[in-house]
Formats: C-alpha cells, structure tokens, sequence
C-alpha cells in the first residue's frame, strides 16, 4: 500500500533505536554504522527483530554514515550506505510480513561542505531504489528541506520525513524554537510528515506536542526510551518498555507515526505495538494544562528608545580579580551622570573577567541601575545558556546585547575550547522566543560594524538579527567620514534602534594599540598624530573635543550614544556627556 495511504487509516510503527542496541549486545563502542564492514548479519539480525516486534518501518542502519562521524572519505559513506541498504532489504526478505517500509536514513551533518554531503547521501540512497526518506535527530532544518527539494526534484513521489532533536524545554541544542521549526516544516511542499525525536523521553514530548496547535502536515514522535546515565564510560538508558508504550499510546492521540530512538529495544516496540493494538489513551488524561504567563511589558530602555529621546549607554569593565569596589564606584558615578543603561562586556577578547550577567544583576539589584549584559556564544551551551536568561530575568535585568565572542587565543585552544552552539543571529532568536514562554521579554541588542571592509554584507547580517528579535544595535567606536556614511545607510535601512560607538582616546600609545590591533576599529592617521607628544591631561582635552565632534556629525543619524570608558577612567565620561549637545 503507499504510505501516505496507509498513514491516512493507520498509525505507522517505527522501529526503535540501532545504535545504542547494538552497543549493549555486542559491548561496542565504535560506530554501528561500521559494522556493516564485518557484521551485516548482526544488523539484518536487529533489523528482523523490530520487524517481528510490529515494526511496520525500518531506518537503514546509516544514521551517522557521513564523513564527519565515521571520520573516513565519501567512498567510505558510499560503502555504508550500500551495505545499510542490502541489509535492509535482506531483512525484509526474511520477514513472514514483507510488507514493510524502509526509509533511508540521513543524520545531521556539520562541516563547510554538509550541503553538498547531503545531496551526494540523497542521490546515492536514490540510485539504490529508495522511495521514502527520514532525515532525523536536526538541530535546525535548513540543509534538510534544501536536500528534500533536491530529491523531490528528481522523484516527485517520494515520501519525507524530517524530524526534529528538542529538549525538554522545546528547543534544540542550537538554540531554535522546536516549534516554529515544525511550523516551518509544515509551510515546506517539500516535507511530507514533521517530526520529533531523540533528546527527551516520551513524557516531555507529550506535554510539548500537547500543546501544539494544528499541524498542516502527518506527525512523526520518536522519543528515547528515557534519561541516560553514563556508568564505566558507557551510556545506560532506563528499562521501562511497559511505560514507554503507555506514553506512546498517548502519544498517538495526535501523531500520526510512532517509533523509538536512543535506549529503545525490540521489546519497546513490541509492547508499544501491543498498547497501540489494544486502546489508545485520553491525550489528557494525568497532565495538567501549562498556566498562562502575564502579559509581557517593556522595559524603561526599550520605552526610551521608542519615545524618541537620546538614549546614553556606557560599557565598562568588568574586573580581572575579585575586587569589586573600583567597578561600584565607576557604575554608582556613571548613574549620577544620568545616563540610561551601563553596558558590561562578556570576557572580551576571551580574557577572563568577572560575568557580566552576574554584575548586571548586582548593579540592578543594589543600586537600581538599568543594565546591558554582553552575552556571547563562545563560552556556553544551550543549556547554560537558559539558565543565566531565567537568572537575569529573576534578577529584573531586562536588556542583554547578544554577540559571537571574540575567539580563543590560538595558544590556549589546546585547554580552553569555544562552545558556540550558536551564533549571535540564533541566540537572539532564541532569546525573543524564550521570553515569550516564561513571560520575561528581553530588549535584545546586536553589534553593528560601521568599519567593515564589506558593508553590505554586515548590513544584511544586520538585517537578519531584526528578523531574530534584535530591538538596537551598538556601533563600533566611529571616527572616519566612511563609518559616518555607513552608519547613515544603516540608519536609514534597518528597522531597529542604533546607539553610534564613541570610545575617547587617551593617548598616542593607545591610538596605536587600537589602530593596529583592535579588529573593528579604524583609526585614520590624522587623529593618531595628534596625540604624539601629549601629555596625560592634553590628550584628555583631546578626547573630549574628537568625542563630541563625532557626536554632533551622527546626531541625525543614531537614536543614541554608546559610550566606551577606557581604562575604567569614568570622569573622562562625564566630561564628554557635559558637553554633549542632546
């Protein structure tokens, strides 16, 4: 029967997990993949296994059949898949019920080259016969619908799946709304059935498909079997098959196919196929109904922004040691100058400082002085990530400016690795949506390069954090015509709020230092020059004259002012913000 028939009248029953089966019969560590190279009776073996549970579809045994994880060439993957292939096909062939669906499997793939990878994976899974396809475990969707159209391109019949990897708390571990993916999946002519699996257990994703609204398209749910815990160096799943299929007949109350991922066995499937055979549950029944937040309001910056009045920010530093007293006494100086919000960087050069998140609190906290936490996705994984934005939230810090981070230094990459599970654009993204689930709504900002060698490539970068959620940009430090006139382009292009960069030099050893080795910043020679032979208090004169003359050049053109402190020295600050013309 074809599928789409088939799933019209009846629940689709997936098989269960491969990997992590296969790892506790034969006590193996390597890719399952690789043992279709000296065992391809053990996969035919687990293939018929899931088959005689009521599996009514299987995956070929090449989840991870891509050059990145089997660290190996595409001749290699070809072999995988070709072999992946046979033994599904053999498994069917020894089945008492060879009415069965194999669907090539395709897991997500990284690396410069994953978009090419994924066509080449398609193409050979096409060539070999295959007519339906499950593309699962995406932490986003992007290569995955571009190589469903690739395929549809050549086979218009054939039947896809792409399936997404969410936690518990609806996102995936790059930081996209599971939600709004599968909303985007359903949008795609491309994309047959929309899916979830892996990462959480069947009880989280039953809440979370609770409280979906009407898809446009079937679903498919693959939970695992449950949490692991890792004993000896290996990984260990719960052993709750009669639960699992419990929650898997809930489940079916809205998914249209059902199967299991990691720590899932034959018995999973077998007691899930029994449950499913018997009754299917009330979708509701033992679960409460998630309370409605309160009404989002905007915080005193954002409402600032959008009155049209001047907005003044100023970033200083977060200490380098536990002495805390010269930073209080910088930001309590800072707020007598009645300026809007201090910003505080996050490590930046990827040097070590106190957290900015956690400073950002103190000050709001303690002394009621609005915030702007830098927060880059260098150093933390979703997870950490979630935590600190429920913290600053708790703490009522309402503004974070999110931003990639400076790279690690080459010399400390052996001991000191980038996490970077997402970029600036996601993160913010992720952000705007997160406060929208817990009520929290943050002022987002973004980092704007008015020096960049390529403008419009920044602007469209820009453009592509206003569709993210970022509400204002901060500028680099501005002191050439060409930044004035970026910045007028930026003004006048992006629908957001922009705060034009302003940091005082303060000597001639300093403008060289940030002529020649601050990335971002450009420095004509002209300036540089006049601080040769300054004394301290002159060139202090000096910023303070180049300061305000940009100020009044970008007047028309920014809703505001950033200003950089150096060297913590804030009454240079002051001096500038008295002669600003507002």
């Amino acid at each position: 029967m074809n599928i789409r028939e088939y799933i019209k009248n009846n629940k689709l029953i997936f098989d269960g997990a491969m990997g992590t089966y296969y790892a506790s019969l034969y006590n193996e560590t390597t890719p399952c993949e690789l043992a279709l190279l000296e065992h391809p009776e053990r996969i035919v073996r687990i293939h018929n296994e899931y088959i005689e549970a009521g599996a009514k579809a299987i995956k070929t045994n090449s989840f991870g059949a891509n050059t990145t994880v089997l660290e190996g060439g595409i001749t290699l993957v070809d072999d995988i898949i070709e072999k992946s292939w046979t033994a599904a096909l053999a498994a069917v062939g020894k089945a008492k019920n060879k009415d069965i669906y194999i669907f090539a499997d395709i897991g997500y793939i990284t690396g410069d080259n994953a978009e090419v990878e994924y066509r080449h994976i398609a193409e050979k899974f096409l060539l070999l016969g295959a007519t339906n396809f499950l593309f699962e475990t995406l932490p986003d969707v992007t290569n995955a619908i571009k190589t469903a159209e690739f395929i549809k391109s050549i086979s218009p019949d054939v039947f896809i799946i792409i399936s997404v990897a969410a936690a518990p708390d609806g996102y995936t571990r790059q930081g996209e709304s599971a939600a709004e993916l599968l909303k985007l999946l359903c949008e795609d002519r491309n994309t047959d059935t929309v899916g979830l699996n892996c990462v959480s257990g069947p009880a989280h994703l039953l809440k979370f498909i609770k409280q979906l609204p009407s898809l446009k398209k079937p679903l498919s749910i693959m939970p695992n079997s449950g949490y692991p815990t890792v004993v000896g160096g290996r990984t260990y799943y719960p052993d709750g098959a009669k639960y699992f299929a419990e929650q898997i007949a809930r489940i079916a109350q809205k998914a249209d196919i059902i199967g299991g991922c990691c720590g899932t066995t034959p018995e999973y499937i077998f007691e899930a196929f029994k449950s499913l055979s018997s009754k299917v549950l009330d979708l509701t029944n033992g679960y409460s109904i998630p309370a409605i937040h309160d009404a989002i309001t905007e915080g005193k910056f954002l409402k600032k922004l959008k009155s049209g009045k001047k907005v003044i920010a100023v970033e200083l530093d977060p200490p380098s040691d536990a002495d805390i007293t010269p930073f209080i006494k910088g930001s309590g100086r800072l707020k007598s100058f009645d300026i809007d919000v201090i910003t505080i960087a996050d490590c930046p050069v990827a040097r070590v400082r106190a957290d900015s998140s956690m400073l950002a609190a103190k000050l709001k906290r303690e002394f009621g002085i609005d915030t702007v936490p830098h927060m880059t996705c260098r150093d933390r994984n979703i997870n950490a990530t979630k935590a600190l934005l429920l913290g600053l939230g708790i703490e009522g810090v309402e503004n974070v400016l999110v931003v990639t981070g400076d790279p690690i230094p080459s010399a400390n990459r052996d001991e000191i690795k980038g996490v970077y599970s997402f970029n600036s654009v996601v993160l913010a993204k992720y952000i705007k949506l997160l406060g929208e689930q817990t009520g929290k709504r943050f002022t987002v900002g973004g980092a704007l390069n008015v020096n960049a060698p390529n403008f419009t490539a920044e602007l469209r970068k820009a453009e592509r954090k206003v569709e993210a959620g970022v509400d204002f940009f901060l500028t680099q430090p501005i002191f050439t015509d060409k930044a004035i006139e970026n910045l007028k382009l930026a003004h006048n292009t992006l629908n957001a709020f922009i705060l034009g960069g302003i940091i005082p030099i303060v000597s001639y050893r300093n403008a060289l230092f940030m002529q020649n080795e601050m990335s971002g910043i450009d420095i004509p020679d002209s300036i540089v020059e006049q601080y040769n032979g300054l004394d301290r208090e002159t060139a202090e004169i000096l910023a303070v004259r180049i300061s305000n003359e940009t100020i009044e050049k970008i007047k028309n053109f920014c809703n505001g002012y950033y200003l950089i402190t150096p060297f913590s020295r804030v009454e240079l600050i002051g001096k500038i913000l008295k002669n600003m013309k507002l």
